[in-house]
Protein backbone atom coordinates (compact mmCIF):
# COMPACT_ATOMS: atom_id res chain seq x y z
CA UNK A 1 0.00 0.00 0.00
CA UNK A 2 1.20 3.56 -0.84
CA UNK A 3 2.06 5.44 1.85
CA UNK A 4 0.31 8.88 2.62
CA UNK A 5 2.17 11.97 2.37
CA UNK A 6 -0.47 14.56 3.88
CA UNK A 7 1.13 15.92 7.11
CA UNK A 8 4.13 14.46 6.76
CA UNK A 9 7.23 16.54 7.78
CA UNK A 10 9.98 16.70 5.18
CA UNK A 11 13.58 18.39 5.38
CA UNK A 12 14.51 19.02 1.92
CA UNK A 13 18.76 20.62 1.47
CA UNK A 14 19.18 22.62 -1.86
CA UNK A 15 15.47 23.57 -1.70
CA UNK A 16 16.54 26.66 -2.97
CA UNK A 17 16.60 26.04 -6.63
CA UNK A 18 16.32 23.03 -9.24
CA UNK A 19 15.67 19.65 -8.39
CA UNK A 20 15.05 20.95 -4.36
CA UNK A 21 12.71 23.53 -5.50
CA UNK A 22 10.29 20.68 -7.96
CA UNK A 23 10.72 18.16 -4.82
CA UNK A 24 9.37 20.82 -2.36
CA UNK A 25 6.57 21.73 -4.68
CA UNK A 26 5.41 18.12 -5.76
CA UNK A 27 5.68 17.08 -1.74
CA UNK A 28 3.85 20.62 -1.17
CA UNK A 29 1.08 19.29 -3.82
CA UNK A 30 0.83 16.07 -1.26
CA UNK A 31 -0.38 18.44 1.43
CA UNK A 32 3.45 18.06 3.58
CA UNK A 33 5.16 20.00 5.58
CA UNK A 34 8.22 21.48 4.83
CA UNK A 35 11.34 22.85 6.44
CA UNK A 36 13.50 24.27 2.85
CA UNK A 37 17.26 24.25 3.52
CA UNK A 38 19.89 26.40 1.74
CA UNK A 39 22.00 29.46 1.39
CA UNK A 40 20.28 31.71 -0.34
CA UNK A 41 17.43 32.81 1.81
CA UNK A 42 15.48 35.05 -0.41
CA UNK A 43 15.18 31.83 -3.04
CA UNK A 44 13.76 29.85 0.01
CA UNK A 45 11.47 32.24 0.91
CA UNK A 46 10.11 32.46 -2.83
CA UNK A 47 9.89 28.74 -2.59
CA UNK A 48 8.05 28.85 0.90
CA UNK A 49 5.68 31.10 -0.65
CA UNK A 50 4.86 28.73 -3.63
CA UNK A 51 5.08 25.98 -1.75
CA UNK A 52 1.68 27.46 0.63
CA UNK A 53 0.24 28.22 -2.20
CA UNK A 54 -0.38 25.07 -3.33
CA UNK A 55 -1.80 24.14 0.09
CA UNK A 56 1.55 22.95 2.07
CA UNK A 57 3.27 24.29 5.31
CA UNK A 58 6.46 25.29 4.86
CA UNK A 59 9.43 27.25 6.92
CA UNK A 60 13.11 28.11 6.11
CA UNK A 61 16.34 27.88 7.50
CA UNK A 62 19.07 29.35 6.26
CA UNK A 63 22.04 26.57 5.57
CA UNK A 64 25.47 26.34 4.50
CA UNK A 65 25.86 22.24 4.85
CA UNK A 66 29.07 22.28 4.98
CA UNK A 67 28.75 23.57 8.33
CA UNK A 68 27.52 20.73 10.50
CA UNK A 69 26.43 23.52 13.43
CA UNK A 70 23.88 25.01 10.53
CA UNK A 71 22.66 21.45 9.55
CA UNK A 72 21.91 20.47 13.22
CA UNK A 73 20.12 24.11 13.69
CA UNK A 74 18.18 23.35 10.62
CA UNK A 75 16.90 19.56 11.88
CA UNK A 76 16.17 21.19 14.91
CA UNK A 77 14.29 23.32 13.49
CA UNK A 78 12.05 20.86 12.07
CA UNK A 79 11.70 19.18 14.95
CA UNK A 80 10.83 22.26 17.19
CA UNK A 81 8.21 23.16 14.48
CA UNK A 82 6.65 20.19 13.38
CA UNK A 83 6.97 17.71 16.19
CA UNK A 84 8.58 15.21 14.01
CA UNK A 85 11.14 14.15 10.91
CA UNK A 86 9.51 11.78 8.47
CA UNK A 87 11.66 12.40 5.05
CA UNK A 88 15.16 13.75 4.91
CA UNK A 89 15.99 14.58 1.31
CA UNK A 90 19.36 15.12 0.85
CA UNK A 91 19.68 17.16 -2.06
CA UNK A 92 22.23 19.83 -1.78
CA UNK A 93 25.25 19.76 -4.47
CA UNK A 94 27.48 21.61 -6.43
CA UNK A 95 30.05 20.64 -9.39
CA UNK A 96 33.79 22.15 -11.05
CA UNK A 97 34.33 21.05 -14.34
CA UNK A 98 38.08 20.00 -15.46
CA UNK A 99 41.32 17.99 -15.64
CA UNK A 100 41.66 16.54 -12.00
CA UNK A 101 45.36 17.77 -12.22
CA UNK A 102 43.82 21.66 -12.88
CA UNK A 103 41.63 21.31 -10.11
CA UNK A 104 42.41 23.84 -7.37
CA UNK A 105 42.18 21.45 -4.02
CA UNK A 106 40.15 24.08 -2.82
CA UNK A 107 37.67 23.50 -5.19
CA UNK A 108 37.92 19.41 -4.56
CA UNK A 109 37.16 20.37 -0.64
CA UNK A 110 34.22 22.68 -1.15
CA UNK A 111 33.07 19.38 -3.59
CA UNK A 112 33.24 17.30 -0.44
CA UNK A 113 31.96 18.98 2.09
CA UNK A 114 29.02 20.29 0.72
CA UNK A 115 28.22 17.02 -1.90
CA UNK A 116 29.54 14.30 1.38
CA UNK A 117 29.99 15.90 4.16
CA UNK A 118 26.85 17.59 4.17
CA UNK A 119 25.14 14.47 3.53
CA UNK A 120 26.60 12.37 6.59
CA UNK A 121 25.57 16.07 8.67
CA UNK A 122 22.14 15.67 7.82
CA UNK A 123 21.75 12.24 8.02
CA UNK A 124 23.72 11.81 11.25
CA UNK A 125 21.35 14.04 12.70
CA UNK A 126 18.72 12.86 11.60
CA UNK A 127 18.60 8.81 12.52
CA UNK A 128 18.84 9.06 16.05
CA UNK A 129 14.95 11.03 15.78
CA UNK A 130 13.97 8.68 13.50
CA UNK A 131 15.16 5.91 15.59
CA UNK A 132 13.00 7.70 18.47
CA UNK A 133 10.04 7.84 16.14
CA UNK A 134 10.59 4.18 15.07
CA UNK A 135 10.44 5.18 11.28
CA UNK A 136 11.60 7.65 8.82
CA UNK A 137 13.00 7.84 5.24
CA UNK A 138 16.18 9.27 4.25
CA UNK A 139 16.48 9.90 -0.06
CA UNK A 140 19.78 10.95 -1.46
CA UNK A 141 19.70 12.19 -4.70
CA UNK A 142 22.99 11.03 -6.19
CA UNK A 143 23.13 10.97 -9.63
CA UNK A 144 23.89 8.41 -12.87
CA UNK A 145 27.60 10.22 -12.15
CA UNK A 146 27.72 8.15 -9.55
CA UNK A 147 27.87 4.92 -11.32
CA UNK A 148 29.91 5.48 -13.74
CA UNK A 149 32.56 8.48 -14.07
CA UNK A 150 32.32 11.00 -16.68
CA UNK A 151 35.80 13.26 -17.93
CA UNK A 152 36.04 16.50 -16.75
CA UNK A 153 33.64 15.84 -13.74
CA UNK A 154 35.81 14.03 -11.53
CA UNK A 155 35.46 14.81 -8.39
CA UNK A 156 31.83 16.00 -8.61
CA UNK A 157 31.45 12.12 -9.12
CA UNK A 158 33.53 10.83 -6.63
CA UNK A 159 31.33 12.58 -4.83
CA UNK A 160 28.60 11.00 -6.01
CA UNK A 161 29.95 7.28 -5.24
CA UNK A 162 30.83 7.98 -2.19
CA UNK A 163 27.02 8.83 -2.14
CA UNK A 164 25.83 5.67 -3.63
CA UNK A 165 28.43 3.91 -0.94
CA UNK A 166 26.96 5.61 1.85
CA UNK A 167 23.36 4.69 0.93
CA UNK A 168 24.20 0.86 0.00
CA UNK A 169 25.23 0.67 3.87
CA UNK A 170 22.89 2.67 5.76
CA UNK A 171 20.43 0.56 4.31
CA UNK A 172 21.63 -2.46 5.73
CA UNK A 173 23.11 -0.91 9.25
CA UNK A 174 19.21 0.45 9.49
CA UNK A 175 17.33 -2.54 8.58
CA UNK A 176 14.87 -3.26 11.03
CA UNK A 177 14.85 0.02 12.36
CA UNK A 178 11.86 1.38 10.73
CA UNK A 179 13.75 3.53 8.59
CA UNK A 180 14.40 3.47 5.05
CA UNK A 181 16.98 4.29 3.10
CA UNK A 182 16.76 5.77 -1.40
CA UNK A 183 18.86 6.73 -3.85
CA UNK A 184 17.72 8.74 -6.47
CA UNK A 185 19.95 8.84 -9.75
CA UNK A 186 19.08 11.22 -11.99
CA UNK A 187 20.70 12.33 -15.56
CA UNK A 188 21.95 15.55 -16.47
CA UNK A 189 18.90 17.81 -15.10
CA UNK A 190 17.77 20.84 -16.81
CA UNK A 191 18.63 23.47 -13.86
CA UNK A 192 20.92 26.02 -12.83
CA UNK A 193 23.76 23.43 -11.97
CA UNK A 194 26.06 24.01 -15.07
CA UNK A 195 25.87 27.80 -14.97
CA UNK A 196 27.09 27.54 -11.02
CA UNK A 197 29.29 24.76 -11.77
CA UNK A 198 30.86 26.35 -14.87
CA UNK A 199 31.33 29.95 -12.94
CA UNK A 200 33.75 28.31 -10.31
CA UNK A 201 35.37 26.30 -12.95
CA UNK A 202 38.19 27.58 -15.38
CA UNK A 203 36.34 26.14 -18.57
CA UNK A 204 32.63 25.53 -19.43
CA UNK A 205 31.51 22.61 -19.47
CA UNK A 206 28.19 22.23 -21.80
CA UNK A 207 25.39 19.98 -20.56
CA UNK A 208 25.28 16.77 -22.74
CA UNK A 209 23.86 13.47 -23.68
CA UNK A 210 19.75 13.51 -22.77
CA UNK A 211 17.81 15.51 -20.25
CA UNK A 212 15.03 15.76 -18.01
CA UNK A 213 13.51 18.42 -16.03
CA UNK A 214 13.68 19.06 -12.40
CA UNK A 215 9.75 18.22 -12.20
CA UNK A 216 10.67 14.71 -13.62
CA UNK A 217 13.21 14.40 -11.28
CA UNK A 218 10.63 14.97 -8.24
CA UNK A 219 8.22 13.00 -9.43
CA UNK A 220 10.29 10.05 -8.64
CA UNK A 221 10.98 10.95 -5.53
CA UNK A 222 7.42 11.36 -4.29
CA UNK A 223 7.27 7.74 -5.95
CA UNK A 224 10.01 6.77 -4.13
CA UNK A 225 8.37 8.35 -0.65
CA UNK A 226 4.99 6.88 -1.40
CA UNK A 227 6.47 3.34 -2.30
CA UNK A 228 10.25 2.85 -1.00
CA UNK A 229 12.82 1.38 -3.16
CA UNK A 230 16.56 1.02 -2.34
CA UNK A 231 17.33 2.69 -6.19
CA UNK A 232 16.18 4.80 -8.39
CA UNK A 233 17.18 5.48 -12.00
CA UNK A 234 14.95 8.34 -12.83
CA UNK A 235 16.08 7.87 -16.82
CA UNK A 236 15.57 4.15 -17.32
CA UNK A 237 17.75 3.85 -20.68
CA UNK A 238 20.46 4.98 -18.29
CA UNK A 239 20.38 1.22 -16.66
CA UNK A 240 22.04 0.29 -19.75
CA UNK A 241 25.32 2.07 -18.96
CA UNK A 242 25.23 1.37 -15.74
CA UNK A 243 25.13 -2.46 -16.66
CA UNK A 244 27.52 -2.01 -19.43
CA UNK A 245 30.18 -0.16 -17.26
CA UNK A 246 29.40 -3.26 -14.86
CA UNK A 247 30.36 -6.06 -17.35
CA UNK A 248 32.49 -4.44 -19.70
CA UNK A 249 34.29 -0.98 -18.55
CA UNK A 250 36.69 -1.23 -21.27
CA UNK A 251 33.78 -0.75 -23.71
CA UNK A 252 32.30 2.26 -21.45
CA UNK A 253 35.50 3.82 -21.63
CA UNK A 254 35.64 4.04 -25.47
CA UNK A 255 31.85 5.53 -25.14
CA UNK A 256 33.49 8.42 -22.66
CA UNK A 257 36.71 8.83 -24.71
CA UNK A 258 34.01 10.50 -27.38
CA UNK A 259 33.05 13.04 -24.77
CA UNK A 260 36.78 13.79 -23.41
CA UNK A 261 37.93 14.87 -26.86
CA UNK A 262 34.76 17.27 -27.15
CA UNK A 263 35.53 18.60 -23.93
CA UNK A 264 39.21 18.81 -23.87
CA UNK A 265 40.22 19.68 -27.33
CA UNK A 266 44.29 20.29 -27.38
CA UNK A 267 44.73 17.52 -24.36
CA UNK A 268 47.26 14.83 -26.07
CA UNK A 269 49.19 17.99 -27.41
CA UNK A 270 50.60 18.68 -23.54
Amino acid sequence: MARQLKEAVVLITGASAGIGKAAALAFAKQGAKLLLAARRRDQLEEVAAAVRSLGGEAIVAETDVADRQQVQSAVNTAISAFGRLDFLVNNAGIGYFGLLEDTPIEAIEALWAVNMMGTIYATQAAIPLMRKQRGGHIINIASVAGKRGAPGNSIYCATKFAMVGLSEALRVELHGSGIEVSLICPITTSTEFFEASSARSKRFHPPTGPMQTAEKVARAIIRCARRPRPEVIVFPPARILVLLNVLSPRLADRIFLGLRRRLFRGLDDR
